[in-house]
């Protein structure tokens, strides 16, 4: 009997996640951009939605962010679908409250780009900007559960919006004229 595959590659991890998406929420990568560049565009008016939709496919190749986004999409249609026993079935199908679990692995998410990225993350989560609205809205309707899935895809949306402001003031770090750009290698000829 052959071992069932446990490793996939960052073009693998993408799809799959864009695919678990699609089919367990009906979101899309550029529902998640389109948070990202809400949030950043106080900051950075006008800017290009391109970039958000990279940082989130960046996001999206992180293999611990296809083991969360797996593992939510699963926990989801489980308590959709009645299939866990006890209190944690109740708690889970009608999104408690008091319930944290789904922030913390949401939290886990957005820790990947540091503590802006939690932060992000928390004014999403309170603030239900974009399709985060409507997977809410959607998981307080009788036998649609989106308890972990709407914090996945904040958390996301948190971390890509994150990547986008690292990325702009790279940008404009290189276009003051007083940035000597160096290299890894030209620190090694320096020290010769």
């Amino acid at each position: 009997m052959s071992k069932p595959k446990l490793l996939y590659n960052r073009d693998e991890m993408l799809k799959i996640n864009i695919d678990t998406l699609k089919n367990r929420c009906n979101v899309s990568v550029l529902d998640i951009a389109k948070i990202a560049q809400q949030q950043q565009s106080k900051y950075y008016p006008g800017i290009d939605i391109n970039l958000c939709v990279e940082s989130v496919e960046k996001i999206l190749t992180f293999r611990d962010v296809f083991h969360h986004i797996q593992f939510a999409a699963e926990v989801d249609r489980l308590a959709e679908e009645k299939m866990f026993k006890g209190p944690i079935q109740d708690i889970l199908f009608y999104d408690l409250g008091l319930f944290g679990i789904d922030e913390t692995i949401g939290l886990d998410v957005a820790r990947n780009y540091g503590a802006i990225g939690q932060t992000n993350f928390g004014d999403i989560d309170v603030n239900k900007h974009g399709i985060v609205k409507r997977l809410n809205d959607a998981g307080k309707t009788e036998g649609i559960v989106h308890t972990m899935m709407d914090d996945i895809v904040g958390a996301i949306a948190a971390a890509a919006s994150t990547r986008v402001a690292q990325v702009m003031n790279e940008d404009i770090a290189l276009e003051n004229p007083s940035y000597q750009k160096i290299s890894l290698f030209d620190l090694k000829k320096r020290k010769r």
